[in-house]
């Protein structure tokens, strides 16, 4: 098998290693029944299999909501300008006060997230523990074997803490008891969001991980996974230099190129490509599957595609018009001066619509299902008639959790509301946007721009979204399609060598922050940017304000900076650790 998941036939131990109960006395020597037996986890075999352990908790597919670990979708896309929760308007109702950044501690995903979070922290820890218990023991692991195994268990920590500190300000960085010291585990205080133990651990992945992934697994975190989550880790703090060094480090080595084709990032069939630098690795079987949280909950609901989906995460209108371009194909980064661009809204399915014809950049349709243009293969989109309920969410869907309807027979599980398409955690578009805005600190603005034309050159040159669609109505049925044609007017050139943006370093920042936006649009990164870059406030008032007639539920929120930019920590957690943990004084 190609991917990291295999291993979990072998953590089945955990489950199903029952001891023999009997009436002799060897009950008396016997680990008790419905445990994994120390003796047989405390052996190679059993250390792998909790390795494997660790890596599976970063799917978190049953908890696809207040958890989101890997995609992020629900804090870094739905809390953001980026998409609406969609769905119908009292689905979720505890989503809604995520996106009017009303959460309150009794919400339940808060919940949702930290006991994930810490789920993967606590399994990375009983990792590193029956890994020095085996190294003590009569069969230990070959050592250069056994550090590297240090080395992922830790990574792995260090990214879930970062899951953490995304969404609560202060956390505590739980490590093993051995490494504790004099305060256990369940004593760690919330005094800081635990850069330091975060960054020890990504130094100590660098420090011991091979540049190849072990057993030539794809789902392996190597040390160049290790070096771009603690690039992202500087970049959070604004620690530029040191992310530089990370960044450059990445760059140089060769092993790294944007993927020929955007669309690569976000199919099955180019799954581990070029780019991908740490990629979730995903399945389905005849018995079971292994998806990316969103994968089912934001498919649509209605439709040929619709795969038993609940229609959350619609695309915003803001984000839709973000991505039009000038008629010279360069991005409009003033949003005030943004042209209105047309949209279904309340046109039902059988009422005429044509489609904007506004110079736009191509990656929006890779990104975002809408009306006139095809969806996967699975036919034109008709607009409402796919769309659980429009009034509410607005008129577009995401595209990227989905499969090709050619890829259909890739999921042996997967005709119904999961498929096995992985998830691109890390990839080197990332790398390169980081990096320009490192060139725009040091002032080396040639080079921040040519690090963002690389990402623009690949979009143009990239395979568009084909079938321009001249009917106006009925899409469904008797679509007019010509598929030798783009789907719209998609203009897009990289930036000139002279001249604005890039001739001073605010307009170069805002082309970089808007570069970042269009690229990873949905993904999981919008509402953390925002706030390392210091413009949540202004950002997200505008938003509603502009937005509003697409969610009326949003008249009257405000997001208010230094309150609304972190959620509190769950009361349940407060509750058991009263003297330990303290709530965000926000809160």
């Amino acid at each position: 098998m190609k991917r990291i998941t295999k291993l979990l036939s072998i953590a089945i131990l955990f489950g199903s290693l029952l001891m023999i109960y009997s009436c002799s006395e060897e009950f008396l020597t016997k680990e008790p029944p419905g445990v994994a037996a120390g003796s047989v986890i405390q052996t190679p075999e059993g250390v792998e299999a909790l390795l494997a352990g660790v890596y599976e908790r970063m799917q978190n597919g049953s908890s696809m909501f207040g958890a989101a670990l890997t995609s992020d979708w629900t804090y870094s896309g739905g809390c953001s300008d980026d998409a609406y929760k969609g769905t119908s308007a009292g689905d979720q109702s505890n989503f809604n006060l995520l996106e009017r950044y009303e959460a309150l501690p009794n919400n339940p995903y808060l919940t949702d997230r930290w006991q994930r979070v810490y789920d993967g922290v606590a399994r990375a820890n009983v990792c590193l523990e029956f890994l020095w218990a085996t190294q003590a023991g009569p069969t230990p692991i070959a050592a250069a074997r056994a550090t590297q195994i240090e080395g992922e268990a830790k990574l792995l920590r260090a990214w879930f803490h970062m899951q953490a500190n995304k969404i609560f300000e202060n956390i505590p960085y739980v490590k093993t008891a051995i490494e504790s010291g004099d305060v256990s585990p369940e004593n760690t205080p919330n005094t800081d969001p635990g850069w330091a133990g975060i960054e020890a651990d990504l130094q100590y992945a660098i420090d011991n991980l091979s540049t190849e992934k072990y057993n030539g697994e794809k789902g392996r975190a190597n040390k160049y996974a290790a070096m771009a989550i603690m690039a992202q880790a500087h970049m959070y703090q604004k620690d530029y230099p040191a992310a530089k060094l990370l960044l450059d480090a990445i760059i140089t080595s060769g092993k790294f190129e944007l993927a020929p084709e955007y669309n690569w990032n976000f199919d099955m069939t180019h799954e581990n490509n070029i780019e991908s630098i740490f990629e979730l690795q995903c399945t389905t079987t005849a018995t079971t599957t292994n998806s990316v949280n969103g994968s089912g909950c934001n498919f649509h609901q209605k439709g040929p595609a619709s795969c038993g989906g609940w229609g959350f995460y619609q695309p915003s209108q803001n984000l839709f018009e973000a991505f039009q371009t000038t008629t010279a194909g360069l991005p409009v980064l003033d949003p005030t001066l943004r042209d209105p661009l047309e949209s279904d809204m309340n046109i039902g399915s059988g009422e005429d619509f044509t489609q904007t014809s506004h110079p736009l950049d191509p990656r929006v349709d890779h990104i975002i299902a809408r009306r006139g243009v095809d969806f996967l293969e699975w036919g034109i989109h008709p607009g409402n008639d796919w769309i659980r309920e429009q009034p509410n969410g607005g008129p577009f869907m995401s595209k990227i959790f989905m499969h090709k309807k050619s890829e259909q027979s890739l999921n042996a599980n997967g005709s119904g509301f999961r498929n096995g398409k992985n998830y691109r955690t890390y990839r080197y578009a990332s790398i390169l946007l980081w990096r320009a805005e490192c060139a725009i600190v040091d002032g080396d603005l040639d080079y921040a721009r040519d690090l963002v034309n690389m990402i623009r050159n690949r979009a143009k040159n990239s395979t568009p979204v084909m079938g321009l669609c001249t009917s106006t109505k009925n899409l469904e049925a008797s679509p007019v399609v010509d598929y030798t044609q783009p789907a719209a007017n998609y203009v897009i050139e990289p930036y000139p060598e002279t001249g604005p943006p890039f001739d001073n370093a605010a307009t170069a920042l805002l082309a970089v922050q808007h570069e970042t936006r269009l690229e990873f649009a949905l993904q999981n990164h919008r509402f953390f940017d925002l706030r390392r870059w210091g413009i949540l406030e202004p950002t997200l008032n505008a938003y509603i304000a502009d937005d509003v007639q697409f969610r009326t539920f949003m008249q009257g929120a405000v997001f208010i900076a230094d309150e609304d930019d972190y959620w509190p920590l769950p009361q349940t957690v407060l509750d058991l650790q009263p003297d330990v943990l303290t709530q965000d004084p926000a809160y």
